[in-house]
């Protein structure tokens, strides 16, 4: 059964509420390396893209819900600083706080819309299940170049296999046939240099 217009906004309000709240308590309460995972664009990327794979039947239902889910889900990260660490209030409406608003909105629609591409057939299909992989591959990079780093503390190379490793799961679950799986995997390559490329110019930005 596919859900209606009320579920999909219910939904995405309070998952995102939930979604920001407990990534915060996840990254103070895990211990590393799974800690990383709350502090993780990869994360939030993929939750955005399992919004759109749940909601299934409308590709602008699901960006516009999974738009919501994470511009919700930043303010409602910085409330959870504030009540359980005792940040300041008012970086909820930071200029930081608003900027991470604006890339979860590109997210959202990028990945709830490669979220219902995951269920269709042919390219589109292959595509959909590319995007989460090719994301915490592009993570796994990152953490790469922090293990070769002799500044950073040691043990980035568990969050490389642990990126890896849910990458290629995604794939597994949700890819199709083992045909659909590996040609997925294969485009999930160069998807993770374009994103790379992405966070670069963002960064320079």
């Amino acid at each position: 059964m596919r859900p209606g217009d009320r579920t999909v906004a219910l939904v995405a309000l309070v998952g995102g509420f939930l979604l920001g709240f407990l990534d915060f308590v996840w990254i103070t309460s895990v211990p590393y390396p799974f800690a990383e995972l709350g502090n993780s664009t990869a994360t939030w990327a993929v939750a955005a893209f399992g919004f759109g794979y749940w909601v299934r039947s409308s590709r602008v239902r699901a960006a516009l819900g999974a738009t919501v889910l994470l511009v919700v889900a930043v303010p409602s990260y910085y409330l959870a600083a504030t009540l359980l660490q005792g940040d300041d209030l008012a970086v909820l409406w930071a200029p930081t706080s608003l900027l991470w608003m604006v890339f979860g909105a590109l997210a959202g629609v990028v990945f709830g819309t490669a979220g219902t591409w995951a269920r269709e057939t042919g390219w589109r299909r292959v595509v959909g299940a590319a995007l989460p992989a090719a994301v915490f591959f592009e993570e796994a990079a990152r953490f790469v170049g922090k293990a070769r780093d002799p500044d950073h503390p040691p043990g980035a190379e568990w969050n490389v296999a642990i990126d890896v490793a849910l990458g290629v799961l995604i794939v597994v679950l949700i890819g199709g046939s083992h045909r659909q799986r590996a040609l997925a995997l294969a485009v999930a390559l160069p998807l993770a240099v374009f994103i790379s490329w992405g966070f670069a110019v963002a960064g320079a930005a």
